[in-house]
C-alpha cells in the first residue's frame, strides 16, 4: 500500500506530448512539466504544487479561496482542451488537477511545514485510493470537470482532516 502512494495506478503511460515543452497550455496542464516524469507523475505534480501554494498562502483567506475556485474552473477547461487535442482521456501526466486538489487541501490550513507535509500525504492517499465518492466521480463524471472534480473531492477530504487535526489540543 505504501508503494502505491508514490506509484501511478495506471501501468501503461502514454507518451508525453512534445508540445509540453513548446506550448504554454500543455506545460501548465502537465503541472509545469512535472507530469513528464516517467513514474508517479501525480506525486511529482503535487510536489511542484507546494512552492505554488507557498506563494499563494500569502493571500488573504478569501482571496485564496476565490483564486482556488477560479483555478478549478480554469483547470477543468484546460484538462478538457488538452484531452481533446491529444485524443487521450485524462493523460496521467496531465497533473494540473493535482495542483487544484492540493490547493483545496490547504484551504484555511495552519501554517508550517508539518501541515504542508500532512496535506501532501493525505491528498496523495485520497487521490490514489479514491474512496467513495471520489471513485464514483472518477468513473462517472467525464470531461475536464470530471478529471478535476475527483482531485477536488480528495482535497476536500484532506482539508477536513487537517481542520480536525488543527483543533485537537
Amino acid at each position: 500500500m505504501l508503494r502505491n502512494l508514490f506509484m501511478s495506478r495506471k501501468k501503461t503511460i502514454p507518451p508525453v506530448p512534445r508540445e509540453v515543452w513548446h506550448n504554454p497550455l500543455y506545460f501548465i496542464a502537465f503541472g509545469l512539466g512535472s507530469g513528464a516524469m516517467p513514474v508517479a507523475p501525480g506525486t511529482f505534480g503535487t510536489l511542484v504544487a507546494i512552492p505554488c501554494y507557498l506563494l499563494l498562502r500569502q493571500l488573504p483567506p478569501t482571496a485564496y479561496l476565490i483564486f482556488t475556485i477560479g483555478f478549478i474552473i480554469f483547470s477543468s477547461w484546460l484538462c478538457d482542451y488538452i484531452s481533446k487535442q491529444t485524443h487521450t482521456h485524462d493523460h496521467p501526466g496531465m497533473c494540473i488537477d493535482e495542483f487544484a486538489g492540493f490547493f483545496v487541501t490547504m484551504l484555511y490550513a495552519p501554517t508550517g511545514w508539518t501541515w504542508i507535509a500532512t496535506g501532501f500525504v493525505l491528498f496523495r492517499i485520497f487521490d490514489i485510493l479514491k474512496p467513495w465518492p471520489i471513485s464514483y466521480v472518477d468513473k462517472n463524471i467525464h470531461g475536464g470537470f470530471g478529471m478535476v472534480l475527483d482531485d477536488v473531492l480528495a482535497g476536500l477530504l484532506s482539508c477536513a482532516i487537517i481542520q480536525i487535526l488543527a483543533i485537537i489540543p
